[in-house]
């Protein structure tokens, strides 16, 4: 009976490569991947659903933070997420106004749903001009085939 032994050291042969390969840190750091890509993935999507007009517009460059304004589909009216009633606007939006010592106010990205009444979206832009946040943007999706 024929028994595989290890070649002895000193002889002159060379170890053989080991043909094996550990798969257990592999494993780990792809389980950790996983859980951060889980905890992460659900705070990626932002806030109010809006159903979005098409334009061919440009994206705007932005350097500071802007304030979101949105106007979802029944008309509710949401500034950065958080609902104001609209009898609350003006005071506001004045709150979130630059001084009057001439510096530029912050940048406003106004995001209205498509079905709403025109009306209802000029209200939000007068009460916005009333306050001096004249930096306004309307946002669209970039649908360009239309």
């Amino acid at each position: 009976m024929a028994m595989n032994l290890p070649p002895r050291r000193g002889h002159g042969s060379r170890r053989t490569p080991m043909a094996e390969i550990n798969v257990t840190p592999f494993v780990d750091v792809m389980l950790v991947l996983l859980i951060v890509f889980m905890v992460t993935a659900p705070l990626l999507v932002a806030g109010v659903p809006v159903n979005l007009p098409d334009s061919r517009a440009g994206a705007l460059d932005q350097n500071e933070k802007p304030v979101q304004i949105s106007i979802d589909t029944d008309g509710r009216i949401f500034i950065d997420d958080v609902e104001v009633a609209e009898s609350e606007l003006g005071e506001r939006f004045a709150a979130i106004a630059p001084p009057d010592n001439g510096e530029k106010g912050p940048r406003v990205f106004l995001r209205a749903d498509r079905g709403l009444d025109y009306g209802r979206v000029m209200r939000v832009m007068g009460e916005l001009n009333r306050a001096g946040l004249n930096r306004v943007a309307l946002v669209t999706t970039g649908d360009e085939d239309r």
